[in-house]
């Protein structure tokens, strides 16, 4: 099997459906891995800052092996198709941006969005907007690279490797949580959710 078939498909796999927003993060991770000359990570070798919490992060957790449970996966909040992937080892990070080319969403497709994931749209629309979601998937596949992104090697100053605390255990509700994350009420140890918790005599606890 073709390699970049297998990873597409190990992609699918673990996203669990095929989308546009997962083309994006896979075509985003083949370019990044290949300017870095690198493979998929066992540990902590690369770093990848994502942008977005859309669908591509999954195909790119999985072609690179960053990962939020590995501690080198960092998310930051600015809702675009922005991945950044950094390798410990030699130092070199490359930026890559999904700029969309020439295919941009008018009007009319947002008005049939909207039905289709608002649940009001008819059996006709979902059709139509199925075969418009096939044919963007496909071309975020195979357009030309420099037409729908841009890569670019940055400077990077890489977070230290994640570190294991200890835990302490919440006097509210008796879950471990991490020291470091832990906070005090009433002078005991209490989880963030538990600490948060406050009212001015109604409801207590």
């Amino acid at each position: 099997m073709d390699d970049n078939l297998r990873d597409w498909d190990r992609a699918v796999a673990f996203h669990g459906h095929t989308c546009p927003g997962l083309a994006i993060g896979y075509r985003a991770a083949k370019i990044a891995l290949r300017e870095l000359a690198a493979g998929r990570a066992s540990d902590e070798e690369l770093v990848a800052i994502v942008e977005t919490d859309a669908c591509g992060v999954d195909a790119l957790q999985v072609l690179t092996g960053c990962t939020l449970g590995k501690g080198n996966l960092l998310y930051r909040d600015y809702g675009k198709h922005v991945f950044t992937v950094g390798n410990r080892n030699t130092g070199a990070a490359v930026c890559v941006a999904f700029t969309g080319g020439s295919w941009q969403e008018d009007e009319e497709y947002r008005q049939l969005r909207a039905r289709v994931l608002g649940g009001q749209a008819t059996p006709a629309e979902k059709e139509t907007y199925g075969r418009y979601q096939e044919q963007r998937l496909q071309h975020i596949l195979e357009a030309p690279e420099e037409e729908i992104f841009k890569a670019e090697h940055v400077e990077l100053v890489l977070p230290p490797k994640a570190r294991l605390f200890n835990s302490v255990t919440c006097s509210f509700c008796g879950e471990p949580v991490a020291e470091v994350r832990a906070r005090v009420r009433e002078g005991r140890f209490a989880c963030i959710p538990c600490a948060e918790k406050y009212s001015r005599g109604w409801g207590e606890d």
